[in-house]
């Protein structure tokens, strides 16, 4: 039966290696980049001990693994994430023999233990110290996929919503989107060593599915020399392997939920020594796909697959390799605001992913590796606008773009005494396709003239402001005249744009890892290349250093890196095309951007149980990029503004299990501010001055509690409790801008004048009551509103989130049945994301939700 089964995995997947390795010669990294533990276990006499239990273990971020020794005694630990481990060895009739050691490269540590008699040895011998604290002088949490199954989730956020809830400093924003320590989406997923710099929110690409991470790495500090592009939170990600399983294990479950939401997923790992496979499927339907402008979700069915397939090959002891396929679709409706819907509004947007990644590794003598990984990856997103245009407010759209990454990387790590060194170098190619139109629908979006009380015209036959005295108004300040001819209210016609171009990049990285006693410096330099719709090349220096003080287990650390900041690929032809500037903006190409950024921080062990984590960062940058939105669509385009700085501080406390009961803080304070002028978008609104963009907050926090009892049934509980003081809202900087909203908005925002509350209905057109505000909206009081010293903030808010499990209901060995409850925003909070946001838009948070998973696991 077992040959059966390699024969039918084989078959399967021999088309995959050919297609895949003939993209390149060399192939790509095997085991992702991740570490490997592997030794020896001998007995008292040097004979090779056979069936011990051999556990590793990272206290902090959740990751355990366990496994015995084979007929020589050897035993192996693959697929480590770089982090300190303890390591323990046990066999009945001997002491247990342990040692700590500390995974920094991707160069397998070899370990050679010796066993002594329980008679003769009544303590356990522990080689080292275990510690909570690292002595890396770079920031950044680790999670593991035993907490990650753990965190209570909303069905369609995943990934996006981990990293959100787990990392500090990392501010929570609609459909996926997140702002790493002060930026817009400034992210790198590292997959298995596969770099990933496009977006990968849910109105861009399919995510790969949380259920396929081992563990996840976010770099929040300043990072190291052999990341670029996109660094302000770097994602590094370890995908599960088949390897050493050689029983099939495994999940299936299938769920149903709040707002018409079933879903299912299906996850199996399976494979020997030296072949290894997992697969990972899931699938969603729901009628609330993406944060709506509405409280309640108006036009928002959407559904979702994903399809994650991993193969490992190790036809040798020094060679690996290893192969990545992903395959996502998602296809929904963007929903409408109750104007829009009333108007019959019905547009909808597909998109389709597919990457293929290949690897190779082979170890050299005891400390070198060779690591190479290719990649292919495609995002097509179509965007179709409604049958009659005029059913679209305020105008109409239609997109279809390709985004086409080829590329490959290649790194040699060395490890020898104090040095842990990589020398490597990455060359890429991404093809971008844009196709697109739009028009005008509302006479008043870019009319020529206004009342001099400053009422915008709806008059269809006004097309220049020289026609604005005829009719006894005045000219309009933001009238744009290129649009004109666009304006299907005044007889226009669509806009329509096609065109595309090949963004090449290359870039060489060198760094050393140093520990000097107490002291370990991290050391590097990367030289990048970007040739594109615009050419720059830079230099990039990366120094930091930590200390350890172990008598109070402290360690202190700093670090300095300059980066160069690219483009967004999304939408890049059109924002840096000539083609703009109908939509009066300067048309001319992004350039990349230059960045200094400095990090420092402080890590503290209290007694064997709890660990925390304090920084601060200070981040300059020109050039610094963010996106525009269109109409409050899903279609953003890039924006580059002449420079920005960022400063804040992130916190982080860890509980270590205890008991069954572990638990986390992550904590973030931004400021950020930009300064124009700005480059790129389309009818984007260039403040005069600095301005606090939306990714500014004065302070979050999540705090997430597990506790796991009654063991024999493996029943837990969860609980996130996510505090936000409210991202900034520009577009209503006094009362009397929010009485010239429509009925819809000021409803959105909860406006209210003493006893009266506005309604879509019966909006509030004038107030004279000291009593006056917004519920879900903090409006700076009259006169007082400033773009950097008081912007408008969306109004604080506490959210919780419960999950309820049991992982083993019938207490069997084998396949056990498992049951979930998960209800996300217990309290039924009624909040805002964002709102009329130039870089967002509008989008409400989610009312209570629920979701009831049932399955089996094996």
């Amino acid at each position: 039966m077992r040959t059966r089964w390699w024969s039918c995995f084989l078959g399967v997947h021999v088309a995959l290696y050919i297609a895949a390795f003939g993209l390149v010669e060399a192939g790509a990294q095997g085991l992702g980049g991740a570490g490997t533990v592997q030794g020896t276990v001998k007995d008292p006499t040097g004979g090779v001990m056979v069936a011990a239990a051999v556990s590793i273990n990272n206290a902090v971020s959740g990751f355990k693994r366990e496994t015995t020794t084979d007929q020589a005694g050897h035993f192996a630990f693959h697929n480590l994430p770089p982090n300190p481990y303890h390591v323990e060895v046990t066999a009945q009739g001997f002491a247990t023999v342990a040692s700590d050691i500390d995974v920094r490269s991707a160069v397998p540590i070899e370990l050679n233990l010796s066993m002594k008699l329980a008679a003769v040895a009544t303590s356990v011998e522990v080689v080292g110290h275990v510690e909570l604290v690292e002595r890396d002088p770079t920031a950044h949490t680790d999670i593991d996929e035993s907490r990650i199954a753990r965190l209570p989730l909303a069905a369609s956020s995943g990934l996006s919503q981990v990293i959100t809830l787990a990392s500090p400093g990392v501010v929570s924003d609609a459909n996926g989107f997140f702002h790493p320590i002060g930026d817009h989406a400034q992210t790198q997923f590292s997959i298995d060593n596969q770099p990933v710099t496009d977006q990968q929110s849910r109105i861009y690409s399919n995510q790969v599915s949380q259920d396929a991470v081992q563990s996840m790495e976010m770099i929040t500090g300043v990072p190291p020399a052999e990341f670029g592009d996109k660094d302000s939170l770097v994602v590094r990600i370890i995908t599960k392997s088949g390897l050493g399983q050689s029983r099939p294990t495994g999940s299936f479950n299938v769920g149903t939920g709040s707002f018409k939401s079933p879903s299912s997923d299906f996850n199996i790992g399976v494979g020997g020594k030296n072949v290894g496979n997992f697969l990972s499927f899931s699938g969603l339907r729901t009628n609330r796909f993406l944060d709506p402008p509405e409280f309640k979700a108006l036009h928002d069915k959407g559904d979702s697959q994903s399809l994650f397939d991993r193969v490992d090959f190790r036809p040798s002891d020094v060679d690996s390799l290893h192969l990545n396929v992903q395959w996502g679709r998602s296809s929904f409706d963007v929903p409408n605001t109750l104007d829009q819907d009333a108007a019959g509004q019905a547009q909808h947007q597909k998109i389709t992913t597919i990457n293929v990644a290949p690897g190779y590794t082979r170890v050299f003598g005891s400390n070198v590796l060779l690591a190479a990984n290719a990649y292919v990856r495609r995002d097509q997103v179509t965007y179709v606008a409604s049958a009659d245009p005029f059913a679209d407010q305020p105008g109409t759209a239609g997109q279809n773009r390709q985004l086409r990454n080829i590329g490959g990387k290649v790194d040699v790590s060395y490890s020898q005494g104090v040095h842990n060194v990589k020398i490597g170098g990455t060359v890429g190619a991404t093809k971008l396709t844009e196709n697109f139109s739009l028009g005008l629908t509302d006479p008043t979006v870019n009319t020529p003239c206004m009342t001099a009380a400053g009422d915008l015209s709806a008059n269809t036959a006004l097309k220049t402001t020289a026609q604005c005295g005829a009719a006894s108004l005045v000219a309009n300040p933001d009238f744009i005249p290129g649009l004109v001819p666009f304006d299907l209210s005044r007889g226009g016609r669509l806009f329509q744009f096609a065109g595309g171009s090949t963004i090449k990049e290359q870039s060489f990285y060198i760094q050393d890892e140093i520990s000097a006693g107490a002291a370990t410096v991290k050391v590097g330099l990367r030289g990048d290349h970007y040739d594109g719709l615009s050419q720059k090349s830079l230099i990039q220096p990366r120094v930091g250093l930590s200390y350890a003080v172990p008598k109070s287990k402290t360690i202190l650390r700093v670090s300095y890196g300059r980066t160069m900041e690219t483009p967004y690929n999304e939408n890049l032809v059109l924002a840096s095309s000539a083609n703009a500037a109908v939509f009066g903006t300067a048309g001319e190409p992004l350039r990349p951007g230059t960045r200094d950024h400095v990090e420092a921080g402080v890590q503290q062990a209290f007694g064997a149980w709890l660990v925390a984590d304090f920084g601060y960062f200070h981040k300059h940058t020109t050039n610094g990029y963010d996106f525009g939105v269109l109409f409050d669509t899903p279609i953003f385009f890039p924006v580059s503004w002449d420079h920005s700085k960022i400063d804040g501080i992130t916190a982080r406390l860890d509980l270590v299990q205890h008991g069954g009961f572990s638990a986390f803080t992550v904590i973030g304070h931004t400021n950020a501010i930009f300064s124009p002028p700005g480059t790129g978008g389309i009818l984007l609104g260039v403040p005069p001055g600095d301005f606090r963009i939306d990714h500014d907050q004065k302070f979050q926090q999540t705090t997430n509690l597990q506790y796991a009892f009654v063991k024999r049934v493996g029943a837990w509980a969860a609980v996130t409790w996510r505090y936000d003081s409210g991202l900034v809202a520009g577009a209503v900087g006094s009362y009397a801008d929010a009485l010239a909203l429509t009925g819809d908005q000021q409803a959105a925002i909860g406006l209210f004048c003493g006893s009266t509350l506005a309604t879509p209905d019966a909006p509030i057109a004038s107030c004279s009551s000291p009593s006056r505000g917004a519920k879900r909206l903090n409006i700076p009081a009259d006169g007082s509103e400033d773009d950097v010293t008081n912007p408008p903030r969306i109004a604080p808010r506490h959210l919780f989130d419960l999950g309820l499990g049991v992982d083993n209901l019938l207490h069997t060995n084998k396949a056990k049945l498992r049951v979930r409850f998960t209800v996300i925003n217990l309290t039924n909070k009624e909040t805002l994301y964002n709102f009329l946001s130039t870089f967002s838009g509008t989008h409400f948070v989610t009312p209570r939700a629920y979701q009831v998973h049932a399955g089996v696991t094996f």
